[in-house]
């Protein structure tokens, strides 16, 4: 019932997940009369509806969902991963709350002291044939914890190296942090510790600090920073991303030679957008909870949020919330 449209993008896009992969069911929790508007007659018996009129507001503050809204249709949804009637949840509503309700009834793991919201990013790298082409960085915090200490700097990149071990099978992946310098002496106090305790531990291959302009350079697998600055980065470039297709827009737009050069540019451009579409990205998760929690955009159209329920649905498969405890668990007590 969440983000800017509703039941209008989240069940086509259910539908067409269940297209895509025979193997997924889906629970829409929500207002059933709404939801039945967007369901074709004879769906699929793999769609279910759980009814709840209650929702939960853009402007609602996480404690008052906390105390007056538990028969919400977010707070219904996230209950029922909890009890393991699902094995993920994706919602396009209230981040703040999402995160409240989700830590309230899932927890966090042994050892970590916060969830982290993480998601992909596009970069560069080198195929297998030595050409650059688009891949990600998993970006974390997002704005889930706006101060961080260095210990918990070290838990988000922990998490973040399971993450990218765990879904894109790279056994040591490279873990960067985000900082304004690459010079050791940059950045504030809890980043340098945070260093130091990346430098020693083995269990994480770091690279170093990483600047802003560096997070798409595809030098790093991870890349951790506090939720201050990670929301910043990310909406930073979301919004310069959206300033040059404009841009461009206008400029081919602006004279017969701009037409002209833009119909012949046009291909170029279709792929340019298709690698570089926020949709393909949408989706970011909640790391360190006991269970699969990802947040779709809230603007997301019918493909963003399939590309949510996707990510869900591949993080749920390869349980990466048992990884993320059992690296963990292993943590705190090493074998002799």
């Amino acid at each position: 019932m969440g983000g800017d449209f509703g039941p209008r993008v989240t069940v086509p896009a259910a539908l067409s997940q269940i297209d895509a992969d025979p193997s997924v069911s889906i629970l829409l929790v929500g207002d059933r009369e709404q939801i039945q508007t967007y369901l074709p007659s004879g769906t699929s018996s793999k769609v279910e509806i759980l009814h709840t009129l209650e929702t939960v507001s853009m402007s609602d503050r996480p404690s008052h969902v906390l105390r007056h809204k538990q028969q919400s249709s977010l707070w219904l949804a996230i209950d029922q991963l909890r009890d393991g009637e699902v094995d993920a949840c994706v919602s396009a509503g209230n981040t703040g709350a999402l995160m409240a309700v989700g830590r309230f009834l899932l927890k966090t793991f042994p050892g970590i002291d916060r969830p982290a919201i993480c998601k992909p990013v596009p970069t560069q790298v080198k195929n297998g044939l030595g050409q650059t082409v688009v891949g990600h960085c998993f970006l974390l915090d997002l704005g889930a914890n706006v101060n961080c200490d260095s210990e918990q700097l070290l838990q988000f990149a922990l998490m973040g190296s399971v993450l990218a071990s765990t879904v894109d099978d790279k056994p040591n992946p490279r873990v960067g942090l985000l900082n304004i310098g690459e010079e050791e002496i940059k950045g504030g106090e809890q980043v340098k510790l945070a260093a130091a305790l990346l430098k020693s531990n083995s269990d994480i291959n770091y690279v170093g600090y990483i600047e802003g302009n560096g997070i798409f350079t595809g030098d790093a697998d991870v890349l951790v920073c506090d939720g201050f600055a990670g929301n910043v980065a990310l909406k930073a470039s979301e919004g310069a991303a959206r300033f040059m297709a404009s841009q461009m827009e206008r400029t081919f737009k602006s004279s017969l030679y701009g037409r002209v050069l833009g119909q012949l540019a046009r291909p170029l451009l279709l792929e340019w957008r298709n690698q570089f579409d926020p949709g393909r990205y949408n989706g970011a998760s909640f790391l360190g909870l006991q269970g699969t929690l990802v947040k779709s955009h809230g603007s997301a159209d019918s493909a963003g949020f399939l590309s949510a329920l996707t990510m869900a649905k591949e993080q749920a498969t390869k349980q990466l919330p048992q990884h993320i405890n059992q690296r963990f668990a292993e943590m705190a007590n090493p074998v002799e």
